[in-house]
């Protein structure tokens, strides 16, 4: 059997990062928001009890909000970001090799720990919570989708306390036994739709179905779901983040955008967004694409642009980005450009065909190529200095209307130092 891969997960993290700072929240049922207060993203176990369901939309709920006192935050995925930084740091102490599979879920290797491996876990969860505050589950087994299943079993179940080991068979079988095959990894809707057409309903149903059967159902995904469940190891860690293939910065906006000037404010922000997060992971862009569009579903006009421009040479300027943007807007834009009927409510742009900034083509004339990379960086020195948007492009503006709404959102405590929490002596 391949040795032992563990998947720690934060619970309810983004409900778990406000507690974290405000203690009167714990045991309260509380509702993290999405971008413009839009939906439900997470939810305290007090409720998920209540019926609120993931994503599903505020207004359907706001009745309960009002009869059982439930707490709404704004998405704060600045102080969120944070604490998933400190996470990981943690952990990567109780292994050589881990991978972050997303903000709040880690895999880690532990190979060669044998008969301490489940202590180690459990250590690793209790450092965890002592450094940062966060609480987590472990599952481990011998592959990614049995770790994965594994910290399913252990939050939903208090008698694991907390670490679920996947590589007891008798664990391994009695649970599979209890579950329902929409619990496994990549295992969805219309996936599940099919498996039980063909009587496949609990886990262990799925592990033991034939490979050609499964390959019938789902291509070599669901084969190879099928061999991990068996223990067969066919995804492995990643310890080294593979090289981005595109890269995207999308908003929904917080009040309607009508005029091309408006549009062009957010173009501009968003695009500015890009270039920092391009060279913050060392990386040039070949193509950005603009886009904008109204609201399919609340009966105003349809209407939606896309437009993509090429960068010759590749680059991570802020200026290049932004100019090939607004260019792209402009063209994309229909009728008058001071109002043309259309509110559109999202914006964005889409970075593609990246490659490492040290293997980009140079401009045979790269005087103004080079002066555009100095100015971006001067650009992120004033802002990591002295904060965000301390200097932004004129195209961006002042005014700021098209930003998300986030009326709800909770300070953003340990990356601000205006929103730092104060402790009162008595």
């Amino acid at each position: 059997m391949a040795e032992p891969i563990a998947l720690i997960d934060c619970n309810n993290f983004y409900v778990s990062c406000e507690r974290l700072f405000d203690p009167r929240l714990r045991g309260k049922p509380i509702v993290i928001l999405s971008n413009n207060d839009g939906c439900a993203i997470s939810r305290s176990d007090e409720a998920k009890v209540l019926g609120i369901k993931m994503g599903e939309p505020a207004h359907f709920f706001r009745d309960k909000v009002r009869e059982h006192g439930i707490r709404m935050f704004s998405s704060n995925y600045t102080l969120y970001g944070d604490i998933s930084r400190r996470v990981a740091s943690t952990i990567a102490d109780f292994s050589p090799v881990t991978e972050i599979y997303s903000i709040d879920e880690t895999f880690v290797d532990l190979s060669g720990f044998g008969g301490r491996m489940l202590d180690h876990a459990a250590e690793m969860r209790a450092c965890v919570r002592q450094n940062v505050g966060i609480p987590t589950c472990v599952g481990i087994g011998p592959t990614k989708t049995l770790a994965k299943f594994g910290n399913f079993i252990a939050k939903k179940n208090p008698m694991f306390g907390g670490v679920c080991d996947m590589m007891d068979a008798v664990i391994v079988d009695l649970c599979m036994r209890r579950s329902d095959v929409s619990d496994v990894w990549g295992v969805g809707r219309q996936t599940t739709a099919k498996l039980r057409a063909v009587g496949i309903s609990t886990v262990a149903q799925l592990r033991d179905m034939p490979m050609p059967l499964a390959r019938q159902l789902g291509t070599v995904v669901l084969e190879r779901t099928v061999a991990e469940l068996q223990g067969n190891r066919c995804i492995d860690i990643q310890d080294v983040e593979p090289q981005r293939k595109g890269m995207a910065v999308t908003r929904s906006a917080g009040t309607p955008m009508t005029t091309l000037a408006v549009l062009q404010q957010a173009i501009t922000a968003h695009a500015t967004r890009a270039a920092e997060k391009l060279r913050r992971h060392g990386l040039v862009a070949a193509h950005v694409t603009t886009f904008f569009h109204t609201n399919p579903h609340n009966g105003t006009p349809k209407n939606s642009a896309s437009r993509t421009a090429r960068l010759s040479p590749p680059s991570n300027a802020t200026f290049a980005l932004v100019q090939a943007a607004l260019s792209s807007a402009a063209k994309g834009w229909k009728g008058d450009p001071s109002g043309n009927g259309f509110a559109y409510t999202k914006a964005g742009v889409i970075l593609d065909d990246l490659i490492a900034e040290e293997l980009a083509p140079n401009d045979l004339f790269g005087f103004e190529q080079e002066k555009s990379g100095k100015l971006s960086a001067a650009l992120d020195a004033v802002n990591d200095r002295w904060g965000k948007k301390t200097v932004v492009l004129a195209s961006e503006g002042f005014q700021r209307g098209f930003e998300t709404k986030a009326d709800m959102r909770s300070p953003r405590y340990t990356t601000r130092a205006t929103d730092l929490p104060l402790a009162r002596a008595r």
